[in-house]
């Protein structure tokens, strides 16, 4: 089940913790990746971590201009079809919002929000001639429940879930289907460094008593990826420990 083989992707935000889990989880599959990231050098690194036929493609998702050219790119890179999109990368600017500033504001929508509809409007394009795709963004728990100083980051993420579940109305005829994955705590190299005390008031929020993993997050995209989710349109799947039930 899940094999991916023959199918080819693009994945934005590839090289940093979830999103490298997710790269993994599509190569480990058989799917051939085009993987996207704001440092060139890094990317490349982790292009050739992953071993095979994958290809590396820098883009500053901040410029319009340079993210419609993305998709296009990953489809001329991948011999001309692209099945799978996955819309990872995201940035914060955390402040409270009697002082966020309308540059924190305009980043966070800029990246996480208006970066996707351009992809997704771009890959829909050769998504429909084909009569197939996968659109798959990674939202974020706090997007369905709010967090203090986020509401930037809460509305870019919850404007995703949206927009998807717009965009699968659109194109379910065409089979193409558009889902979310929604994160709740994740490790990382940011919450290893967490003090012992401030570790366990997280995982007293969660129902399974611990933080989740990157692999978490790349096997609920694997299985919207696959084939096998052909009937599974417009939902948001919550890998979050129970911490919030949705």
């Amino acid at each position: 089940m899940f094999d991916l083989s023959g199918m080819t992707a693009l994945v934005t935000g590839a090289s940093g913790g979830i999103g490298s889990a997710i790269a993994h989880a599509l190569a480990g599959q058989g799917a051939r990746l085009a993987v996207s990231g704001s440092n060139g050098d890094k990317l490349e690194a982790f292009r050739a971590s992953l071993g095979g036929d994958h290809v590396a493609l820098p883009c500053d998702l901040s410029d319009g201009a340079a993210v419609d050219a993305l998709v296009p790119r990953a489809v001329e890179a991948l011999d001309g079809k692209l099945d799978i999109l996955v819309n990872n990368a995201g940035v914060t600017r955390d402040n409270l919002t009697m002082r966020m500033k309308d540059e924190e504001w305009d980043t966070v929508i800029r990246v996480n929000l208006e970066a996707a509809f351009r992809l997704m409007r771009a890959a829909a394009k050769p998504m429909m001639k084909a009569r197939f795709g996968r659109m798959i963004s990674i939202t974020s728990v706090v997007g369905a429940t709010g967090n203090p100083g986020q509401a930037n980051y809460a509305a870019s993420k919850a404007g995703l879930v949206g927009m998807s579940k717009a965009l699968a109305q659109e194109l379910g005829s065409r089979g193409v289907t558009i889902n979310c994955v929604a994160p709740g705590f994740i490790r990382s190299a940011m919450t290893d460094a967490l003090p012992d005390a401030q570790k366990a008031a997280l995982t007293a929020r969660i129902p399974s008593g611990t933080l989740g993993t990157g692999e978490d997050v790349g096997a609920a995209v694997a299985y919207l990826a696959s084939r096998e989710a052909n009937y599974v349109t417009g939902q948001t799947i919550h890998v979050n420990g129970g911490m919030a039930m949705i």
